[in-house]
């Protein structure tokens, strides 16, 4: 993949950035926050395909820019720190509110990461351990009865009982088949939605996604489910939270505010962790969502601080365009055009160390 990578960037082309990270040797936190500078014709859906970004975390991460028409020289930050899922590390994890597989394979001290798109209102994915039983290149699918149901009711749409294989799939190109009834990871036809709640229970990836996931999951791999808006780690010493949307099907009667301070009280505990705890930026984060993995120890930076800080480059990319939209791996992005990529310098200044 490297190889692949470095060649393409050589020829003047963009690759979108896989999320591979090395396991920590200490601690649970991969990847690094970084920020981009938009040209003229960005959406942040585009920029988000690149880094490997769903559509909930890049509009989260940066509140208050238009998603459609973040305007030129707009500075857009790229969330691509994870804290990691509780162990095992083992197979396949799908954080359902985060809406990111992490695929940790056997004897590669590694973990890949892409994001998801998830169920829709209405519906519901069990939390539970099941196993890939079976692989499909150029996928059928055969329309489950209440599948078929609901989009009568609800859009009163009398859809084909039976897909063929091709680029109008709702399967997309590539699946693999849980044990769950029904229930699989695959790509899609409609790539915008990853990020989103756009499935009847399955989990979709970005084509050019699952396309590099699908040769490296033997069948046999297990999968485990699970339900973790607030995801609490240590990166360096540092305690951190990072705060998902959760999901109301899951979480009934218990404040998601004291739901996250037992979450970090109980890693603390775990893992014999004695620090000093900002409660008002727990509270704020979790009020937020905003998908950042952040310090949340007294006199740690706020995420307005971090974000201020960071430098920014230049995304140097075309938009991704129409023949994106399917369920086909896209071509590697073209340089964006001269005109485009001008004035694209941001000017950083460094807060102050007293503004936390």
């Amino acid at each position: 993949m490297w190889l692949l990578t470095a060649a393409l960037s050589a020829l003047g082309v963009g690759v979108a950035q896989a999320s591979v990270f090395p396991l920590p040797e200490h601690g649970n936190v991969v990847g690094t926050l970084h920020a981009v500078t938009t040209h003229r014709v960005d959406t942040l859906l585009d920029i988000g395909r690149f880094y490997d970004l769903g559509y909930n975390q890049v509009t989260k991460a940066n509140p208050g820019v238009n998603p459609w028409l973040p305007g030129q020289a707009s500075k857009v930050v790229i969330p691509a720190q994870y804290i990691l899922p509780p162990k095992p590390w083992t197979g396949i994890v799908v954080d359902i509110p985060a809406r990111r597989i992490y695929f940790f394979p056997n004897n590669d001290h590694v973990v890949y990461t892409y994001p998801v798109g998830v169920f829709l209102p209405g519906w519901k994915e069990n939390l539970t351990t099941t196993q890939i039983i079976a692989k499909f290149k150029m996928p059928a699918w055969n329309v489950p009865k209440n599948i078929h149901s609901w989009f009568k009711t609800k859009f009163h749409m009398d859809i084909p009982w039976y897909w063929p294989p091709g680029p109008e799939n709702p399967m997309g190109e590539l699946a693999m088949e849980t044990g769950l009834s029904g229930i699989f990871i695959h790509g899609t036809y409609h790539p915008w939605g990853v990020g989103m709640r756009a499935s009847q229970g399955c989990f979709q990836m970005f084509p050019e996604n699952v396309a590099q996931l699908f040769p490296m999951v033997p069948v046999g791999t297990p999968v485990r489910i699970i339900d973790m808006p607030n995801l609490v780690g240590v990166h360096d010493g540092e305690v951190y939270l990072q705060s998902y949307k959760p999901m109301d099907t899951y979480h009934k009667g218990v404040p998601e505010l004291q739901r996250a301070a037992m979450r970090i009280k109980d890693f603390m505990a775990e893992n014999h962790i004695q620090q000093a705890i900002d409660w008002s930026k727990v509270r704020r984060i979790v009020g937020e969502h905003n998908t950042v993995a952040l310090p949340i120890g007294v006199n740690s930076p706020s995420y307005q601080t971090l974000s201020a800080a960071l430098p920014a480059r230049p995304y140097a990319y075309a938009p991704y365009g129409p023949s994106a939209n399917g369920a086909a791996v896209p071509a590697p992005l073209q340089l964006a055009k001269p005109s485009d990529r001008e004035h694209l310098h941001v000017q950083v200044s460094l807060p102050d160390s007293k503004d936390q």
